[in-house]
């Protein structure tokens, strides 16, 4: 009995794609169609505070989506990012401090299990899970054994977090509008 074999592709196989994809572990997964409005509101929202707190910072920059090629079967797009030193090249190759997806039902599970893996084994101080129905953010922090705890859950709170080389006091009400 033959079993089944499900192709396994590298970041050679993923530069010449078109439209938006992520890699883990060999597996593709398409990012389409285009996130709907009220998920592009919410992360252009938490990108503009984020840059708001973060002027004052000399070391770290917020970015919307870009290349994080974590292996070279695993390449993720973070919605929203903060990167505390200067990238070189077309894509990421070490962590970003803090994180934030927006979820939405189609990437639900991805988000949740595939990248929080990745992102607590790959040292991300922070991971937020952005819920834009529920108005509900959780926040992870990374702990000194490596494993994500719960930080908060938020709706209207601020949050700070410690970057090291900077801090961000982010205040959740202003990501809803």
């Amino acid at each position: 009995m033959a079993k089944d074999i499900k192709p396994h592709y590298t970041y050679k196989d993923y530069k010449h794609w078109e439209g938006r994809w992520e890699v883990i572990d060999g597996e593709a997964f398409a990012m389409s169609p285009a996130p709907m409005p009220k998920h592009q509101d919410v992360s252009g929202n938490i990108h503009i505070a984020l840059q708001q707190e973060l002027v004052s910072c000399k070391e770290c920059k917020a970015y919307l989506p870009i290349d994080w090629h974590v292996a070279e079967d695993t390449i993720v797009q973070p919605d929203n990012l903060v990167l505390c030193y200067q990238p070189h090249g077309s894509y990421i190759t070490k962590a970003p401090s803090l994180i934030f997806e927006v979820v939405s039902p189609s990437t639900a599970a991805k988000d949740e299990h595939l990248k929080f893996d990745i992102y607590q084994r790959e040292g991300v101080r922070y991971y937020v899970l952005v819920y834009p129905d529920e108005k509900l953010a959780k926040v992870y922090r990374l702990t000194q054994d490596g494993r994500y705890a719960k930080a908060l859950d938020a709706t209207d709170e601020a949050f700070t977090f410690d970057l090291q080389k900077c801090t961000i006091d982010f205040d959740f009400s202003k990501i809803w509008n």
